[in-house]
């Protein structure tokens, strides 16, 4: 059984996320999207939120499962069994950065297996981190991320001072 774990903060989870959960449903017996606690980047929203955020989108998959955790991703790895890393990618920038941890990812893990996906062209200049200052500055986010997650992203942003 083929097993890949797709990791990240999801922060929000966008549509450029969501359109590599649904191919790599049709590639794998069985994708774990496991969400990093990530206190270091100050998310905008907690872990148990964004774990209950994923898990209400990617219900469609029934191959797919959300999960949290916290530390590093290679002990996370090891304990889901995973035999293959998914890394998303949408710019060379993205691809340089990632070339940096396959080395440690191979150093630690020699039989992992590590694939990088890039999102639909139209989705691929979707990042949390845009969607984010866009919805801090009152701009509608609707347009990248699921409606779900645009409605909680809307009503966390009105609970900011």
């Amino acid at each position: 059984m083929s097993l890949a774990l797709f990791p990240g903060t999801f922060d929000p989870l966008t549509l450029g996320h969501l359109d590599l959960i649904r191919r790599a449903a049709r590639l794998f017996d069985q994708v774990v999207v496991a969400i990093a606690m990530s206190p270091g980047k100050r998310p905008l929203f907690d872990l148990e939120t964004r774990v209950a955020l994923a898990k209400a989108v990617c219900a469609p998959w029934p191959n797919v499962r959300v999960e949290g955790f916290s530390g590093l991703l290679i002990d996370h790895l090891k304990q889901t069994g995973a035999d293959v890393l998914l890394r998303g990618v949408r710019s060379v920038s993205d691809f340089d950065y990632e070339q940096q941890l396959v080395g440690m990812y191979r150093r630690m893990v020699p039989e992992l297996e590590i694939l990088y996906m890039p999102p639909a062209a139209e989705l691929a200049f979707i990042s949390s981190t845009l969607v984010r200052e866009v919805a801090l500055h009152g701009g509608d986010v609707s347009c990248f991320v699921p409606e779900s997650i645009a409605a909680a992203v809307n009503a966390r942003i009105a609970l900011q001072p």
